[in-house]
């Protein structure tokens, strides 16, 4: 029998909590634990509920959702964080994922990818969808200079490693680099893997990060 994964909601509008309660009301694998209303009040729901993932809002009053993630996410044993937003927030969200979220969600996603995209992270997977990452990636490149952090250094990451983090960074699955490198996917992925090691990344959207950081994404 499938564990059930517990979620704790975060938005600062009732109605969109309301809505995913029921929606999640429906999937016996999914329970909600709790629900926050502020950045604060999800730090502290966190640590005394213990849910495997947390469903945070980005903008909300007082403590945003950027800082939250990284206190939620801080320390061994943390719940992992989906943050939710909306085409508009894009820095908004690269600097949650740079806080320690897995990915992100859209607020008009369909239904059924919300609930798909919960599984996805509690499984210890990272959710970061190709046609978001490469909007998101693009958009924050196109800034004014200042705005950009320093290239990240990528000592030891040999060159084939370097054209795989730079497809990763594009938002390619290994399938996808596989194929663009005319390699097998079993190395792909270990590739990938070599990169999770040396870079010290906890998943593919640290990764993401990683490649924009070093200069490789567009």
């Amino acid at each position: 029998m499938t564990d059930t994964i517990r979620v704790l909601l975060v938005d600062d509008q009732p109605l969109v909590r309301a809505g995913l309660r029921v929606l999640m009301a429906d999937s016996p694998d999914l329970a909600v634990v709790g629900e926050a209303g502020t950045g604060t009040e999800a730090v502290a729901l966190a640590r005394e509920l213990g849910p495997n993932v947390v469903v945070m809002d980005v903008r909300m009053p007082g403590m945003d959702g950027i800082e939250a993630t990284r206190l939620v996410t801080a320390g061994p044993g943390a719940p992992r964080v989906l943050v939710l937003t909306t085409f508009d927030d894009d820095e908004y969200v690269y600097g949650a994922l740079r806080s320690g979220a897995s990915g992100f969600l859209v607020k008009d996603m369909a239904l059924d990818d919300i609930l798909a995209a919960i599984r996805v992270v509690a499984a210890g997977d990272a959710l970061i969808a190709p046609g978001v990452t490469r909007r998101l990636i693009g958009e924050f490149a196109a800034r004014p200079e200042p705005a950009r952090r320093p290239p990240r250094g990528l000592e030891g990451v040999t060159d084939r490693e370097r054209e795989v983090l730079a497809l990763v960074g594009r938002g390619l699955s290994n399938g996808e680099i596989a194929e663009r490198l005319h390699i097998s996917a079993a190395t792909a992925k270990a590739h990938v893997a070599r990169l999770f090691s040396k870079l010290h990344a906890r998943d593919r959207v640290q990764l993401v990060i990683a490649a924009y950081e070093a200069g490789l994404a567009p």
